[in-house]
């Protein structure tokens, strides 16, 4: 009897989770065309992208590949004798003679990082439609279909957007609600070297991008650089298949001339045959892929490649739901209604809105073997686009990843992953040519997909502030054991993870030296893109010693230290890491009461900078929380409170995880608001990079100018609102704000192999879901009180909130 009750408990609250969504609840719609990249709507499969503008007369749409970036294999011996240097620069601070110390530092630095490029982008030019009425353009994220339709000259016009993953390839589907009234050209241009070929009802186009691209905030007389024997080559291919009217193609273009229905097939291809092949000589044949992917799917109805294309999204989208109590959606366009959120409307149906695009956008960007998405996703219009579109690895590309896991996405976590092992082999050779380290990897602040790890700077022209930080692989490599924590795969951990993770930390042991006082530091040292003053006046980024580096090394070697213990590796290396930790040196607490980000208590010569990497160990770190350090979570709150709120939109994103993590989330949740503030669009060239952050009509974070990482960050936030999870024990409702008293949220991950749902009321916990993936003992807490429960692989566990206690529901 008590099974069975059980089973209808349990089947209650699935029937809640599973609750449908109504059909407007997941949509960004508009009332006209886009003109803007920023008004235009984002379409993927995790390797081709598309930015459809939705336009009458002329629809344009950039089209990307996640694998055509300028360049080739990095030359990982570029610099081979910048570590002589490291003495010097390590004697300079010593001495305490900064200046000398960053001009020395210059001399660690190599070649900036390729760029992320544009494949081309394809026009569909209507003939004789200039005037038109009733227009409508959607995304639907429910199941990551685009829509157009609108009126002209007494005809109802429809076109539908999507990209396979399981066919890979784009669909275009174009009709009319009359006969004969399709007539169209479909043209192609790019700022890539390209040539074009007519077939039967078919263009195709092949071409290659640059051999090197200088980034855009660093001049040069011959910035994007052709040789028609390097670089990447790419393919798109065009096939039309046409129900009535004819197709004439030759080599500009495809024209259709009174059709009634018309289906358009594009598929991309590159010759990036992995971060380590000359994509020109040793390149994949990208024609032969192209045309094979275009032959498979123009043999498979639209209604069938739709059908697989929504059932393969939704197998992942469709995971997780989030709902906010009842509230009432305003019947507007998506931008109008942003624009009365920023005033001050209350939206929750937005907020919900703009955590599920997050997922969304992760879903279709990051879905390619080793190439994760970049700081524009996949979406990037620009052959010099801003930061090179590039792998930003002092935040940017680690932020991208935050949402990966708990939000149910493990799967799109494994690019970056993969990735991480690439870094590894060209992070050896910077290791040892760098920094004198002949144990581990290393790599720094850019890489790209050519897996990049050197300091950049053109040989001693950059800023030691941005060039010269090293740290990025100590960073990435707590994705490695998040993953693990998250699904239990110890094959996965013990193959792959653990050697990378003990790479990174063997360099760490090697890098640290002792300062007077006999406590183990970097140096030199920087804290990402941030400046210090001392005393004496002098503005600088070289030191020894910065908080940031600590918090990482600290990070990283913990995680180590538990991953030999359940592989039973290693155990004198364990005992070197141990002890080490008790020789960091600790962290520090300034007049403030902040959390030092120097290692002395000097003042920053910008107080409100974006970046706050100091509070690494907070999030996305794990060993300050206010549970186990509660006078460093108090100084973290304090340097978040004199950095203030203004920031660029990815750091938001990750002050809103920040403030989480201090469980305020009032002020997480009033972060949150300020993300969504309504951006207008004005292309990269006017944006004033520096500028407060927002969310621009399309939903696309705006730095400004578009970065993708503030959407997941955001997302992130989100979930760490409602659920945070480590080793030891799973919080609920950690940091739920006021206004969200009301919800139900299904599908979350937490360490240990959880899968959470759970609802609250009046902002109290009633009632909560567990259901164990891999049958690890869990520990749940809420409001100060903790239960504990061994589980079974594939056990749902129900449990009540009552009388100050989580009970069983029997």
């Amino acid at each position: 009897m008590k099974r069975i009750l059980l089973n209808i408990l349990v089947t209650i609250l699935l029937i809640g989770c599973n609750s449908s969504y109504s059909d407007d609840d997941l949509k960004l719609w508009y009332d006209k065309p886009a003109v803007h990249f920023e008004e235009a709507l984002v379409i993927g499969n995790g390797k081709t992208g598309a930015t459809v503008f939705g336009g009458v007369h002329t629809d344009k749409i950039h089209l990307n590949d996640a694998t055509l970036w300028s360049g080739e294999p990095v030359d990982r011996y570029m610099n081979p004798e910048a570590y002589k240097n490291i003495p010097a620069i390590r004697e300079a601070l010593e001495k305490e003679d900064y200046k000398l110390a960053e001009q020395l530092n210059k001399k660690i630095q190599g070649r900036f990082s390729q760029s992320y490029a544009p494949l081309g982008t394809m026009y569909l030019e209507f003939n004789n439609q200039k005037e038109f009425e009733d227009y409508y353009r959607e995304l639907d994220i429910s199941n990551a279909i685009a829509k157009v339709n609108y009126k002209c000259d007494g005809v109802t016009y429809y076109r539908e957007y999507l990209v396979s993953n399981p066919d890979k390839v784009m669909v275009i589907k174009l009709s009319a609600d009359k006969k004969n009234a399709l007539n169209f050209n479909l043209k192609f241009d790019s700022q890539l070297k390209y040539k074009s070929v007519a077939n039967p009802n078919r263009l195709e186009i092949s071409g290659y991008a640059p051999y090197h691209t200088v980034p855009s905030y660093w001049g040069s007389d011959n910035p994007v650089r052709f040789d028609e024997k390097r670089g990447t080559r790419f393919s798109a291919h065009f096939n039309v298949l046409n129900e009535g009217g004819e197709v004439i193609v030759s080599d500009s273009g495809i024209q259709v001339n009174e059709a009634n229905e018309v289906i358009l097939h594009i598929c991309t291809a590159t010759s990036f045959n992995g971060f380590d092949k000359n994509p020109a000589s040793h390149g994949l044949d990208n024609q032969s892929i192209a045309s094979q992917l275009l032959r498979q799917s123009t043999i498979r109805k639209y209604e069938t490649i739709k059908t697989d294309h929504i059932k393969d999204y939704q197998s992942f989208f469709n995971r997780v739901k989030l709902q906010l109590g009842d509230y009432n959606r305003p019947d507007l366009p998506t931008d109008q209604r942003l624009i009365k959120y920023t005033e001050g409307a209350e939206d929750k149906g937005l907020e919900i809105l703009y955590f599920q695009y997050g997922r969304y956008l992760l879903i279709s960007s990051s879905r390619t073997d080793q190439v994760p998405a970049n700081l524009q996703g996949i979406w990037n219009p620009y052959i010099r686009p801003p930061w090179s579109s590039n792998y930003t690895m002092n935040i940017n590309v680690e932020e991208n990843y935050w949402l990966a896991e708990a939000a149910n996405l493990s799967e799109m976590h494994q690019p970056f992953l993969q990735f991480i092992g690439n870094l590894a082999e060209t992070g050896e050779v910077t290791a040892k040519t760098f920094y004198g380290v002949d144990k581990g990897w290393a790599a720094c602040h850019n890489s790209d997909i050519w897996a990049m790890s050197n300091p950049v700077g053109d040989f001693g022209y950059g800023d030691p502030m941005w060039a010269c930080w090293n740290m990025s692989g100590t960073w990435v490599v707590t994705h490695l054991w998040d993953h693990y924590l998250y699904t239990g795969e110890k094959t996965f951990l013990s193959n792959y993870a653990y050697p990378l993770m003990k790479g990174a930390a063997e360099f760490c042991l090697d890098w640290l030296v002792e300062d007077k006082n006999g406590w183990l530091i970097t140096s030199p040292s920087t804290s990402p893109e941030n400046t210090y003053i001392t005393p004496d006046g002098f503005r600088g980024a070289t030191l020894y010693g910065a908080t940031c580096d600590l918090a990482m090394i600290r990070e990283c070697l913990k995680q180590t230290i538990r991953a030999s213990e359940v592989l039973k590796q290693d155990a004198s290396l364990r005992d070197s890491m141990n002890n080490v930790l008790t020789k960091l040196y600790p962290y520090q607490i300034g007049k403030k009461g902040n959390l030092q980000e120097w290692y002395h208590d000097w003042e920053d010569a910008e107080p409100q900078h974006r970046h706050q990497t100091h509070l690494f160990g907070l999030y996305p770190g794990n060993h300050i929380t206010p549970l186990i350090e509660p006078e460093l979570a108090k100084a973290c709150r304090k340097s978040l409170e004199i950095k203030g709120d203004e920031t660029t939109g990815w750091s938001k994103g990750w002050r809103i995880n920040l403030w989480a993590r201090l469980w305020d989330g009032n002020r997480a949740y009033k972060l949150y608001r300020e993300l969504l503030t309504y951006v207008p669009p004005h292309g990269a060239e006017n944006v004033n990079y520096g500028g407060g952050g927002g969310t621009y009509p399309n939903l696309l974070d705006a730095h400004p100018p578009f970065q993708i990482d503030g959407n997941f960050g955001g997302a992130a936030g989100v979930i760490e609102m409602l659920l945070q999870s480590n080793e030891e024990q799973i919080l609920l409702l950690p940091a739920l704000p006021d206004v969200w008293s009301d919800g139900q949220v299904c599908g979350l991950c937490a360490r240990g192999g959880f899968e959470i749902s759970m609802k609250w009321k009046n902002g109290k916990l009633t009632e909560v879901e567990v259901f164990s993936k891999i049958g690890n003992r869990c520990s749940l807490r809420y409001n100060e009180k903790t239960i504990g429960f061994d589980t079974k692989v594939g056990g749902k566990y129900c449990f009540v909130y009552n009388r100050g206690e989580l009970k069983n529901r029997i």
